[in-house]
């Protein structure tokens, strides 16, 4: 699962670390190939670059296939995050360099320097699922040690709500509504409708989940083993398969260019970043 592959990538990319400079340009198979991926987001500026979080830095992705590194550091990007509306803004947490954990953090300038904005409940914390809501970007809710925390003046403090649901992969805010959560579990999908204190079952089957995601446009998509990438509607019930059989393969992040909603971009289970223009029904290499 998605844990699973993370650390182990993890421990081979500390084996052999590209040694790229700022403003240094790369090609993104090398990078792949050196490092992990830990998050991907669009460049609302510049629609056809990605931001990359890594485990080596914070990169900006051509349409060339150029990686160049923006963060003035080599630290570990985790739960990276971009602001749903002030374009500047990102938010993440992770590790420094040189070991121990950031706390929940925030980019004011595209991800070139970061700084941390609290610690969190009993951090400095290290969110390895992390989501700011749509509806609300003051809204925050991100996973510590198996508890959610929440927080709701943009990162500034927190509270613990609930332990987290069981097995959990990736968490996701609703674009409706400042209350719901949605979860991907090794056990399957879930919903809470008020804030993370109670959870359901969001799809009929019970099998494992990898990632789920909100789009700008009231949409869900979840990737679910055995059944591929799922979209459904916030406003209706009822999740529809979209793309290719993906055999062993799987997704674990999602992005949606927030200029085109049809759009998206994804990480695979290997590394491979994709790419959709029909809103997941096909994809190809970046």
């Amino acid at each position: 699962m998605k844990a699973n592959v993370e650390y182990l990538a993890l421990i081979l990319a500390l084996i052999l670390v590209p040694a790229i400079g700022l403003a240094e340009s790369v090609p993104l198979n090398q990078l792949r190939q050196n490092t992990h991926f830990h998050g991907i987001a669009v460049d609302p500026q510049t629609p056809d670059h990605l931001y990359l979080a890594t485990h080596h830095g914070f990169y900006h992705i051509a349409p060339d296939g150029s990686a160049t590194r923006l963060s003035e550091d080599r630290n570990d990007y985790m739960g990276f995050t971009p602001h749903p509306r002030d374009v500047e803004i990102l938010y993440a947490t992770g590790h420094p360099a040189q070991g121990g954990n950031m706390g929940f953090i925030r980019s004011n300038d595209g991800g070139k320097t970061w700084r941390q904005l609290s610690k969190g409940v009993g951090g400095p914390v290290d969110f390895h699922q992390m989501d700011v809501s749509r509806a609300d970007p003051d809204q925050v809710y991100g996973v510590y040690r198996g508890n959610l925390q929440h927080s709701a003046d943009g990162g500034d403090s927190w509270n613990i709500v609930a332990q987290s649901p069981e097995g959990l992969v990736d968490i996701a805010a609703s674009a409706q509504d400042v209350n719901r959560l949605y979860a991907a579990t090794r056990q399957g999908l879930l919903r809470s409708d008020d804030g993370g204190r109670t959870w359901r079952n969001a799809h009929l089957f019970r099998q494992p989940a990898t990632l789920v995601y909100t789009g700008t446009a009231g949409s869900i998509y979840a990737f679910m083993v055995g059944r591929g990438l799922l979209r459904a509607d916030e406003s209706r019930p009822g999740w529809r398969p979209l793309g290719p059989k993906w055999g062993d393969r799987y997704l674990l992040h999602l992005a949606e260019d927030p200029n085109n909603t049809e759009r998206l971009y994804a990480i695979a289970s290997d590394g491979e970043i994709l790419v959709s223009q029909n809103g997941g029904i096909e994809w190809s290499p970046f």
